[in-house]
Formats: structure tokens, sequence, C-alpha cells
């Protein structure tokens, strides 16, 4: 990848947006060649469970992403008022289903059906999230799974951006079971990227800046906008901010996206920086696609 910069800093902008588009063009030819061999195409799934704005916006996303590289897509489109047993009952199907290869079910989900429920009874081999208690205990063994498609897509955006992280010392901000806790095992396994001495951080680390500080990689997700300033950020730090939320804002939309991360004062100080959005966004979608062509790899072997 080539280095670009804006006006604030001589920081290396790490756009996912661009490198999603490079690899997607890799994944439609490997597509191609399964279905010009008579093959059917991979196939998946979503289930979205009511009106999220958000959550329409990032099936909808994953759905073009889809289309754009030959894979087949079913979206089952639920009502905030279906029951978890109408859910669990289409989830089934959808296991049962030999020409599917992959299934999320989008979060969050409303508060009278079980997060955990859904996401154990998705079977691991179609979970092409990574959030099933199987896919997730191989992950932390280092056995070959589905890696949750945001760490994912980080590991391939530090891999094809040429980031050192052998040796060095990773912070990671937030413990979620989607990021935080997936991506600190992924930077401390004995792999490339890996090989890092890994600090995880939460909201009850106290003088949170000094371990900031010292991060030569800084990976932030926390869900709260403008958190990670310039002056918690070591020089020539890289920086990865998995964050977006809407902030209101006076225009058509009526908000603006945000990171985590105050965007032009750490990126007057780190060496390399994601911007929000066309950051980790579009590398989450590339996990996801890549955990569905390896499933169906994996169920035409």
């Amino acid at each position: 990848m080539t280095d670009s910069t804006t006006q604030h800093t001589n920081a290396m902008i790490l756009n996912g947006k661009e490198l999603s588009n490079q690899i997607k063009v890799e994944i439609a030819e490997q597509v191609k060649a399964i279905v010009d061999s008579g093959k059917r195409p991979p196939h998946l799934a979503a289930i979205l469970v009511g009106e999220d704005g958000a959550s329409k916006t990032y099936v909808k996303n994953k759905e073009l992403a889809c289309e754009r590289v030959g894979f087949a897509s079913t979206l089952l489109r639920l009502d905030a008022s279906t029951s978890e047993e109408d859910l669990l009952q289409k989830i089934a199907e959808i296991n049962a289903n030999p020409d599917i290869d992959g299934l999320i079910v989008q979060l969050p989900l409303p508060k009278h059906i079980s997060e955990n429920k859904v996401t154990q009874a998705i079977d691991p081999t179609k979970d092409v999230d990574g959030f099933h208690d199987v896919n997730v205990g191989k992950l932390t063994k280092g056995e070959d799974t589905f890696i949750s498609a945001t760490p994912y897509g980080i590991i391939q955006l530090l891999d094809r951006y040429n980031i050192e992280t052998s040796g060095k010392h990773c912070v990671v901000v937030g413990r979620s079971n989607i990021v935080g806790r997936p991506m600190s095992i992924l930077m401390s396994r004995s792999d490339n990227p890996g090989n890092s001495t890994v600090t995880l951080c939460h909201s009850r680390t106290k003088n949170l800046g000094d371990f900031t500080r010292m991060a030569d990689i800084l990976i932030v997700a926390l869900g709260r906008p403008e958190f990670v300033t310039g002056d918690m950020v070591k020089p020539g730090a890289t920086v990865i901010d998995v964050g977006i939320s809407r902030v209101d804002a006076d225009n058509q939309r009526g908000y603006v996206l945000k990171g985590d991360v105050e965007y032009d004062s750490c990126a007057a100080v780190a060496g390399a920086i994601t911007p929000v959005p066309g950051g980790v966004g579009p590398m989450t979608i590339i996990g996801l696609l890549q955990n569905t062509l390896k499933s169906y790899q994996l169920r035409n072997a």
C-alpha cells in the first residue's frame, strides 16, 4: 500500500476503504474461478431483527459487498416483536441448509432476546462472525478458526501496510468479546502480525493515559466518541480507531460519524492512523467475506 497524508500530519493514513476494495477484487477472482468450474458461489445469510438504523446500514453494506464479489446472499428481515423461539427456529433452518455457508445475526437484538442464546445457536461451522464459544475457544488456543470479523480486518490492515508488530508494545483499550479480547489474543499470538507484548485496558483502568502513551500500537474500541486525544498518544505510534458513533449535528443527516480517537490531534502525533469512517469499518466486512469463503472451501473440500 502507498503512503498518503493529510494537511494536518505526516502520519500514514491506513485507508481501509482503499484496501478493502483491493481485497474484494482478489476475492471476486477466487469466486469467479469457483463458478467457472461449475460450482455454486459461496452463500452468506444475514438475519436482521427490528429497525435499528445503524444495523440496517451495516446489513446493506454487507449485501452490497456480497454482490460485488459474486457471493449469493440472503437477508431475512424479522419484526422487532419476533419471539426468541421464532428467531432460534429460523437459525435452525439456516443451519440445516447445505447451500448456505455463513450466517450472521445482526447485533444488537431487541431486549427480550438473549444475544448469548442466539450466538450459541448458530452452527460453529457457519459462524462467520466468530462469536460462538467453539470458535472463541479455538482462537484462544491458537487453532485455525473463524476470527471475529473486526479483529480479522484489523490484522489484515496491519499486515498489508507492513506495520511491524513483533516485539512491539500493543495497548488495547476496551475488553468486549467482539473486539478487545480477541484483538489482545491475536496481537500476542506467535504469528505475523502478532508477537506483541499486550496490555488490555478498560473502563476501570486507572491513569489510562500512562498506558496509552507507552503503546507502539494503540487499538481503541470503547464506543466513546473522541475519547483518546493527541496527548495520550506516543509519538510515531500506530493508532487503530475501532469506534464509530453517531454524534448529533446540524446537518442534513442530523449526525456526524466520530471515532473513539480525536483524529486531528492524534494524527499530528501518530506515525500511522485509521480514519473514521473509512478505516476499520470496511475491513470488518472483508473479514466477514473471507470467513464465508473459508467456510465454503471447508464445506467443499
